[in-house]
């Protein structure tokens, strides 16, 4: 059965489960079930609850990206990305900051314990630079590159490691999608609607823009979740991404 562009666009809308209790992040999934494509658990929010809002989501039929963001030495990384596969989620990234090796271990152990557990393996992601952070942020932390340089330099080490993709702003997509390819996939937050407030973001862009520029994926968290009607806020913003996907479809 053909599926249509509006569902297609669905799927590339992640919503941010930025809150602080399985209460909370129940009644927004409730809500929003069927109305974006994965939810996205950060650190707040695991620490909170532990498991319990995975297996709450994925008991509810939805999809999880779990935004934890690992960094460490390389052994500690890919064990802790093998428990993430083994807890079913659909995505999870680490810092690609934390080195080539770092990233390797984590995708080739992952990758082994999905054949040998005959596991769904998950779409494994490296973070470049993190929306927040500026030209004068990198050069505090003595990083001199452009932001832009910084992230392409970041996804090709991403690439070379094994990984299948990266987080970055949009404003980075267009160079990494030149330097990477159509295959590799490009997770964006930093989406922000007309009227929407900044929050801590500083590199941004609007759910069609990012779309248009290539993002496999879009995460919004606030726009969606401080909205009169999240559920019709939601359905706004796909009706944007359809708007502006191409209609060929990369495989």
């Amino acid at each position: 059965m053909a599926v249509s562009r509006r569902d297609r666009a669905r799927e590339r809308l992640i919503f941010a489960l930025d809150v602080g209790s399985l209460r909370e992040a129940g009644q927004l999934v409730r809500t929003l079930h069927g109305s974006v494509g994965m939810f996205k658990v950060g650190k707040q929010l695991f620490v909170r609850t532990g498991p319990r809002i995975i297996e709450y989501i994925r008991e509810r039929g939805g999809e999880v990206f779990l935004d934890l963001k690992f960094h460490d030495i390389p052994q500690t990384v890919a064990r802790a990305s093998v428990e993430a596969t083994r807890l079913g989620v659909a995505m999870f990234n680490v810092h690609a900051s934390g080195s080539r090796a770092m990233m390797a271990e984590t995708a080739a152990q992952v990758r082994r314990t999905c054949r040998t557990e005959k596991l769904r393996r998950p779409i494994m992601l490296a973070v470049t630079v993190l929306t927040s952070l500026s030209r004068d942020d990198l050069h505090t932390i003595g990083v001199r590159r452009r932001v832009k340089d910084q992230v392409v330099e970041l996804a090709l080490l991403a690439e070379e490691a094994g990984m299948d993709g990266v987080v970055a702003s949009p404003l980075e997509i267009k160079p990494i999608r030149a330097a990477c390819g159509p295959r590799f996939t490009i997770v964006t937050p930093g989406i922000r609607r007309g009227g929407d407030t900044l929050g801590d973001q500083a590199r941004v862009s609007g759910p069609g823009s990012a779309i248009e520029m290539g993002a496999d994926y879009i995460v919004v968290g606030r726009p969606i979740r401080d909205a009169a009607n999240p559920k019709a806020e939601a359905e706004d913003i796909i009706d944007e991404i359809a708007a502006a996907m191409s209609p060929v479809v990369r495989l």
